[in-house]
């Protein structure tokens, strides 16, 4: 029969009520390399006794009752798919404790004994509130494009957004090239610079604005001058949405009063969280998700599975989102010394 998710064939496979259930949802904005995170809970869950469940539509998919069995066969060909599979969402009646007691009801009458999410800050504050009224495992996985969570270096989706961005500044910079004009461009990002950074670094961007450090647009504007006296035909700046100064178009406006010139803003947007992931980005979601099945295995709870220095990692769940994650100073510094 047809997987109502997938739309591929698979042969449900019955397990034993001695088996553990696991349930496996994905939350908050989707990001490329959910469906290899996925795919590893549950073929690597399934080989080791467990039985799991896919939630439909992040925690709105718990109150909803939104669950189908996932085997080795529904995951099959979703590796190198972008987005999720089991969809995703946010919900309000979760973000309520009303909600949150309501989800845990449910998750005993199916029989959960454990609960794993992909997603970002939010998601792992909603997982440390079911927690507070419910009995069985809550672990976090990682997946957001911004990249932003204390507990691990990467975060699944960040690679693959990174690289998305990039081959579109490749792009706008043969036209400024051409025109010899100043272009801003706005990456995803509303409380971190980490994709700004990381793109600039790679794009040879001239300036980076991001919220974890003042903005100078007087700075930005000599720049611009020095590098047109020393022959530079365009300048590219990468703008994190979030930064404090204001967003791409604010900035731009500012500064073309500075230069004296029209300054160009270009918006990425959602065009940074979708396409195949990256190789990367399936390596990642694939170690977290067996680090997930391996935890619950092992019996930790409230804890989001990272990976840093290249070692698998428990954080506590709070730590994830109270704790900042530093920006890297020396490639920020290092940067405007290759610009130069």
């Amino acid at each position: 029969m047809g997987c109502p998710l997938c739309g591929y064939l698979f042969i449900c496979e019955t397990m034993s009520s001695d088996d553990m259930r696991v349930a496996v949802l994905t939350s908050g904005g989707d990001s490329p390399g959910m469906n290899a995170c996925i795919r590893a809970v549950v073929r690597v869950g399934s080989s080791r006794g467990l039985q799991v469940i896919g939630v439909i539509g992040g925690f709105e998919g718990i109150l909803d009752r939104q669950f189908v069995e996932l085997t080795p066969r529904s995951v099959a060909r979703i590796i190198h798919r972008g987005g999720t599979f089991l969809t995703t969402g946010r919900s309000e009646e979760f973000r309520a404790p009303e909600g949150q007691e309501r989800a845990a009801a449910v998750l005993d009458e199916e029989r959960i004994g454990a609960l794993i999410a992909i997603g970002g800050d939010g998601t792992m504050q909603g997982l440390a509130a079911l927690k507070r009224v419910w009995d069985g495992l809550v672990i976090g996985i990682p997946g957001t494009i911004d990249n932003d969570l204390y507990g691990t270096d990467f975060s699944i989706g960040f690679d693959t957004a990174v690289n998305n961005a990039l081959s579109a500044i490749d792009k706008i910079r043969d036209t400024a090239d051409a025109y010899a004009r100043v272009f801003l461009i706005e990456v995803m990002g509303r409380r971190s610079g980490e994709i700004a950074l990381h793109v600039g670094i790679a794009s040879g961007a001239e300036a980076v604005v991001i919220p974890e450090t003042p903005t100078d647009l007087e700075a930005i504007a000599a720049r611009v001058r020095s590098g047109r006296r020393r022959g530079r035909k365009s300048t590219i700046i990468v703008v994190a949405e979030g930064d404090e100064a204001g967003d791409a178009t604010t900035l731009a406006a500012r500064l073309t009063e500075l230069l004296g010139e029209r300054c160009r803003v270009s918006v990425l947007g959602y065009i940074q969280r979708g396409g195949n992931p990256t190789h990367l980005d399936r390596v990642l979601a694939t170690r977290l998700g067996v680090g997930a099945v391996e935890a619950v295995l092992s019996g930790r709870d409230a804890v989001m599975v990272g990976e840093v220095s290249g070692k698998i990692v428990f954080t506590p769940l709070e730590q994830t989102w109270t704790r900042r994650k530093p920006i890297d100073r020396w490639m920020l510094e290092v940067l405007e010394e290759l610009a130069s």
